[in-house]
């Protein structure tokens, strides 16, 4: 669902307490610390807070601390006068006098120097600033939210970021949900994403089938929202008037291979679940390549007349290493409607088959070590 209010999509319980959250702290003019990794949204949920705020008529003003040297930071934020320095033709207001009444979003807040530090605690602390060059004070009314991608209580404790102007932002503190923590919505951003760049320049697009919305889910997005939405506009440009499936989308989207999903991550599972789990990942992520490739052989050696063999079942890919000695004849096998189990146990067959008993190509070939292929053959009883 799409908020009205908040322009927030998403339906998992992540995006919900942030809604709730948001809703709270708005109404009032309490600082805001908004951080999570780049590309979450933290600058939608800035804008958020503002429209619903009493603020929401007056100023929005956005400063990307990252992006502005910090030999001219200070004079951006708080302006300066006539001849402050070279090059000061003419007064300029600084960002803080254009937000006054309204909000200012400091984005990247843990960028700015320490210098620049110590005027912004003045402001929030005295709700007044002096601009460069000047001799006296002006107030403004200004409610600021500030966000970072940066762990801002390790930047105290390195002396990179003040200890008083930390606490002072983090009255509240809003932490982003990563993409890969909320994957029910990602659907429904996609979709958001798609139909919202069609309506804007006007093209035809027919969506995305099931199983390349499934490999969007079981995909890590490291960029978040923002790699999702630029990845959805590029097909639609590029796939316009087709509907996308995973043969497609993995044009553009690139699995991490099965060694890179072998981290040193927290989990209550046992040493088998997770490498049968890490198994499992692999030998899906071959499925969608290996039954396109069967297809194409199939086109090669049949002619139209002929009926082809729906590709329902795939087989284990050989490495780039070796070749296979003989093509075996395979029993067709329905993966929908098996277990785990009797996934596992077939794919590591037909992996020793193709490589006649093989066991190090075999492994090599399913991404998983000798060990444990050594393991899982006498596991499930094959006789090699």
């Amino acid at each position: 669902m799409i908020d009205q209010d908040l322009g927030i999509t998403g339906r998992s319980p992540e995006i919900e307490r942030l809604r709730a959250v948001i809703k709270q702290v708005a109404p009032t003019d309490i600082s805001v610390l908004i951080v999570g990794e780049s590309g979450t949204g933290k600058e939608l949920v800035a804008h958020a807070i503002h429209a619903l705020s009493h603020r929401r008529d007056k100023p929005l003003v956005v400063v990307n601390c990252g992006a502005i040297p910090e030999g001219i930071l200070e004079s951006e934020l708080f302006g300066h006068e006539k001849g402050a320095f070279t090059g000061a033709i003419g007064a300029r207001k600084g960002y803080f006098e254009l937000a006054d009444t309204g909000t200012i979003f400091l984005d990247e807040i843990g960028e700015m120097p320490l210098g620049t530090q110590v005027k912004l605690l003045r402001v929030l602390e005295g709700k007044a600033f002096m601009k460069v060059g000047g001799t006296k004070p002006q107030h403004v009314d200004v409610r600021v939210i500030a966000a970072t991608n940066k762990d801002l209580e390790q930047a105290v404790k390195a002396g990179e970021f003040r200890e008083d102007l930390y606490y002072r932002l983090n009255a509240v503190n809003i932490k982003m949900p990563r993409l890969r923590e909320r994957r029910e919505d990602i659907r429904l951003l996609a979709r958001q994403f798609a139909d919202e760049f069609c309506k804007q320049h006007h093209i035809e697009f027919e969506g995305f089938t099931e199983e390349a919305f499934r490999m969007m889910e079981e995909y890590p997005w490291p960029g978040n929202v923002r790699e999702l939405k630029n990845l959805v506009e590029s097909i639609v440009v590029l796939e316009k008037g087709k509907k996308v499936d995973e043969y497609t989308l993995s044009k553009y989207l690139k699995m991490p291979a099965p060694f890179e999903r072998n981290l040193p991550v927290p989990t209550h599972r046992t040493s088998e679940q997770v490498e049968r789990e890490l198994l499992y990942h692999a030998l899906m992520d071959l499925k969608s390549e290996i039954a396109k490739l069967r297809e194409d052989i199939y086109h090669v050696i049949y002619s139209e007349s002929r009926p082809r063999p729906l590709p329902y079942y795939s087989e284990v890919v050989p490495s780039s290493e070796a070749t296979p000695v003989q093509d075996h004849d395979h029993e067709e096998f329905d993966f929908k409607d098996k277990t785990l189990v009797e996934v596992e146990r077939y794919m590591i067959d037909q992996a020793l088959k193709n490589f006649d008993g093989s066991k190090r190509k075999a492994a090599k070939s399913l991404g998983i070590s000798e060990r444990t292929l050594y393991r899982k053959i006498k596991e499930y009883g094959l006789p090699y």
